[in-house]
């Protein structure tokens, strides 16, 4: 697996992309990023991940950030055992975080990355004040040329399957 610090000007291959922090890379995480190596060999693809470093999070509040279930070596590790070939670490700073929903689909998605084919999370939101959303990837796919999927959220005994979930019953001291 190659992994890259920060998203390139423009990208050199077409890609099948997920995006999110895969802290723990939990059941969800396991699932999309199945659906993900699947495509990306069916399109003969590489299969890549954006993730973001520090926690975005973290970034908004520091104070309040919730603990890390993985490190950042460790989630590399785990995408790998995934089957992942590329993970884009991106910084998540001010500048990251002010940005457009437009221009992080064309300069991160489409100039930097060349999505072919993106899955995201249910609740997956983006840009600036989280305003970009599953429609406008759609809409931005279609116009685009590139496929957008979304992965329904996993529940386990009724329960979402989600990283908070998973801290939650850290914290109650509940392993199983």
């Amino acid at each position: 697996m190659r992994v890259f610090r920060g998203i390139p000007g423009h990208a050199r291959t077409a890609k099948v992309i997920t995006i999110g922090n895969f802290d723990g890379i939990h059941l969800g995480h396991q699932a999309l990023l199945a659906l993900l190596t699947e495509k990306a060999k069916a399109l003969g693809l590489p299969a890549a991940v954006l993730t973001f470093e520090p926690h975005p999070r973290e970034f908004f509040s520091p104070d309040d950030a919730p603990a890390r279930l993985s490190s950042l070596r460790d989630k590399l590790l785990m995408l790998d055992s995934a089957g992942v070939d590329e993970v884009f670490v991106c910084r998540f700073n001010a500048h990251f975080a002010g940005q457009s929903p437009q221009s992080f689909i064309d300069d991160v998605l489409i100039r930097g990355l060349a999505v072919r084919h993106l899955y995201v999370g249910d609740d997956f939101c983006f840009g600036a004040r989280r305003q970009g959303d599953f429609a406008m990837l759609q809409e931005a796919g279609a116009r685009h040329g590139f496929g957008v999927e979304s992965m329904p959220t996993l529940s386990v005994d009724g329960e979402r399957v989600s990283s908070s979930t998973v801290r939650a019953a850290l914290a109650a001291g509940d392993l199983e």
